[in-house]
């Protein structure tokens, strides 16, 4: 008997994913992206999404591939900077940005999964960043007040899942992963390897179950390099 958050596959996770839906996405650069998921809304065509990553893949993998098919309305990113895709539909005015400190990112995902709404933190104080949000002075120090992230969905990619939904992660894959599976209001994991219940040590436990409402096991992998740099031999 299936458990009822197994999915059966990435079509079926996403299957009612709507248009004008806002997606957290997990994944660091090419590490740790859930791309079957992202493939699957793909094929669903769904669109005028707003999407909450880090990154946005590049131009013909991950989140590429949305821009690619203009779905995607408007990113919420750290850092953009390998998607010539991304670049021309920004220019043009395709494409709506808002560019957020990585650890601000961080940390509006994290307080939208904690139920905390908004925060106060130093960066981008002085900066275009500040523009129109409140600032508090404490102790001091001028801190600008950030609002947390909560997502209609959330896609992440784990190492290992159970039926429970209990996700564990490899090493650069937990930068965003965890952060973003807590900020959905429906979180969906694509897994390496599906195991069952009891399976997981719990103390590895990365993602507790009750922040996950659909899993699915990945069907094949393809990791890519995202800037592949190697140094040179010495005698």
């Amino acid at each position: 008997m299936r458990a009822p958050k197994v999915a059966a596959s990435a079509q079926e996770a996403v299957r009612d994913v709507a248009d004008g839906a806002t997606l957290a996405v997990g994944g660091f650069g090419l590490c740790g992206i859930p791309q079957e998921a992202i493939a699957a809304l793909r094929e669903l065509g769904v669109g005028d999404l707003t999407v909450v990553s880090n990154n946005c893949g590049v131009d013909d993998f991950g989140l590429g591939i949305l821009l690619e098919n203009r779905q995607i309305r408007k990113m919420v990113s750290s850092y953009v900077g390998e998607n010539k895709v991304f670049e021309r539909q920004l220019l043009s005015g395709e494409l709506e940005v808002e560019l957020v400190p990585q650890g601000t990112l961080a940390e509006r995902l994290r307080a939208g999964g904690a139920g905390i709404p908004a925060f106060f933190t130093p960066a981008g104080v002085g900066t275009p960043v500040a523009d129109g949000k409140e600032t508090r002075e404490f102790d001091g120090t001028t801190y600008l007040m950030e609002r947390a992230i909560v997502a209609d969905v959330a896609i992440v990619r784990a190492w290992k899942g159970d039926r429970l939904g209990n996700l564990v992660y490899r090493k650069t894959a937990r930068n965003f992963n965890p952060l973003a599976a807590m900020a959905g209001r429906v979180t969906i994991a694509e897994v390496e390897e599906l195991v069952e219940v009891g399976e997981l040590d719990g103390d590895a436990i990365h993602t507790p179950g009750v922040f996950v409402q659909r899993i699915f096991q990945a069907t094949g992998e393809e990791k890519r390099i995202e800037r592949l740099t190697l140094a040179e031999a010495t005698a």
